[in-house]
């Protein structure tokens, strides 16, 4: 595949004779959007509770009184959403990544209005139980799902714009906090509120049809014609006539791969089948160390970094945090463009090295304003300023890249159940730094804290080097082969498969 450097950055991608964009084939956009709703939901949730929780205490005395069912409150959707991922990858194998997207969002507007009617503390943990329950399924299948209805010379920016809705709605979050601070019942309106894009995606999904592949899949299991003619019918809303007879042969060949080892896949397989368990490790290892990197520390501390670094006032503290997430967002749209362009694995080491420099810098901040008698206020905007540089190279880079990445890396057959796991891990990780980084900062310093956080990203940077392939503008098809190649030797890479396709 060759790059096509247009003025003004056009979006449009070249492979052989054929220009793809982004904006191309209005079908696969509106599916995107439709099926990225599940990350506005999930980037809503992440965000709106920190807000909220500040309210729930005034309505309920006994969470003012108890930091443990304030944690409980913030974590239990974590836990839902652990539990969400590690059933969503049966859920999307079983059923379809079609229902298992209605099935998220039913489930997501039951935790809303449990939330929002929550007559006590115990109650709406009920509801963010079911929130998280939600999330955690759509985190596995909207990846899954768009990576299945995209060509693959812009797979990676449009698996990307889930993860702008996810940002986006983090942003969101933070500006219905805003929004709803002078009105009656502040933290159910909050909470609440988040049922309405929910409620919209299931209409809109109803509408869609389900992964061509997928369909496949089932074609081979039940051995349903009417499956096989389904998923041709979708695939010629996605790739013009000269590219769709390519996509249904290889699509055939893995469904006759698929016939041939006929046996049930079982989670032990992962482990046991090495290709599969290098494929696993990869992208395992790439959502463990974007949680441990330190995002969600910034997004959930940062109005508390704020204040750390010697900005006491809560408004500039929330001010500051809105533009934290605002350049979250943005930083993800430059993602978009860059990963079919510049590549996932080089993108992801780019955006490591930037947050390598922005953690020291963080770091020495801190540590200069805790030794500090004076003039605090100049290491304050030192650490403000390396929040900033922080979240400008996190952003484009391991933003999107692992959920990219594992969307498209796994056989058929395994793509559900790994990224079901691999999200899951995803989530443990984010609940292990939710839960430790104020315990950690109070036990040793902040700036020791960003120090740590620093070295397990040079100890990221060097797993992506060994463990993590280019997969850019390849099909899965010739993934699975990169895997068997690193599995047992042949040495065929990501240049050789480009060049045998050409």
């Amino acid at each position: 595949m060759t790059i096509v450097s247009l003025p003004g950055s056009s979006g449009y991608l070249e492979a052989g004779n054929r220009k793809i964009s982004y904006f191309s084939n209005p079908y696969v956009l509106g599916l995107t959007f439709i099926a990225g709703i599940g990350g506005l939901l999930f980037g809503y949730d992440t965000g709106v509770i920190s807000g909220a929780l500040l309210y729930i205490k005034d309505d309920f005395p006994e969470v003012s009184q108890s930091s443990f069912l304030q944690e409980t409150i913030v974590s239990m959707a974590l836990v839902g959403a652990m539990i969400g991922a590690a059933a969503g990858g049966w859920v999307n194998d079983y059923f379809g990544r079609k229902k298992a997207t209605l099935s998220a969002d039913v489930v997501f507007i039951m935790g809303s209005v449990v939330m929002a009617a929550a007559p006590d503390p115990y109650i709406l943990i009920l509801g963010r139980l079911l929130v998280g329950l939600g999330v955690g399924v759509a985190s596995v299948t909207a990846p899954v799902y768009i990576a299945e209805a995209s060509p693959s010379e812009i797979r990676g920016g449009l698996v990307s714009t889930n993860v702008l809705m996810i940002t986006g709605g983090q942003f969101l979050s933070y500006l219905v906090n805003l929004a709803f601070t002078e009105i009656p019942g502040t933290w159910r309106w909050m909470l609440g509120v988040a049922g309405v894009p929910a409620a919209i995606q299931f209409v809109l999904m109803l509408f869609l049809p389900e992964s061509p592949r997928w369909l496949y899949m089932k074609v081979q299991i039940l051995y349903l014609q009417k499956d096989k003619a389904e998923a041709a019918a979708v695939l010629a809303k996605i790739y013009d006539p000269y590219r769709l007879e390519e996509e249904i042969d290889q699509l055939a060949t893995a469904l006759e791969e698929e016939r041939l080892r006929k046996q049930a896949i079982s989670y032990l397989d992962v482990f046991r089948k090495k290709e599969i368990r290098l494929a696993f490790f990869a992208g395992a290892g790439l959502q463990a160390f974007q949680q441990f990197t330190g995002i969600n520390t910034v997004m959930y501390y940062s109005p508390t970094i704020v204040q750390m670094a010697g900005f006491k006032s809560n408004q500039l503290a929330l001010l500051l945090s809105l533009i934290v997430a605002l350049m979250n967002a943005m930083g993800t749209i430059v993602g978009i463009y860059l990963i079919d362009h510049f590549g996932r694995k080089k993108l992801a080491l780019t955006s490591l090295s930037g947050v390598i420099v922005s953690l020291i810098l963080l770091a020495v901040a801190f540590v200069l304003e805790s030794s500090a008698a004076a003039n605090v206020g100049a290491y304050g905007w030192i650490a403000v300023i390396g929040l900033a540089f922080y979240i400008a190279f996190f952003a484009p880079g391991m933003g999107p890249v692992p959920w990219t990445v594992n969307s498209e890396i796994y056989p058929e057959s395994y793509r559900g159940m790994c990224g079901g796991m691999s999200a899951t891990v995803n989530w443990i990780s984010n609940l292990i730094v939710a839960q430790s980084f104020l315990s950690l900062a109070e036990a040793v310093g902040t700036g020791v804290t960003f120090l740590i956080l620093a070295g397990i990203a040079v100890t990221a940077f060097v797993f992506v080097i060994v463990f993590v392939p280019e997969t850019k503008g390849l099909s899965f098809e010739e993934m699975e082969r990169i895997w068997k190649d690193r599995a047992w030797g042949n040495g065929s890479g990501r240049e050789a498969l480009l060049e045998a396709r050409s």
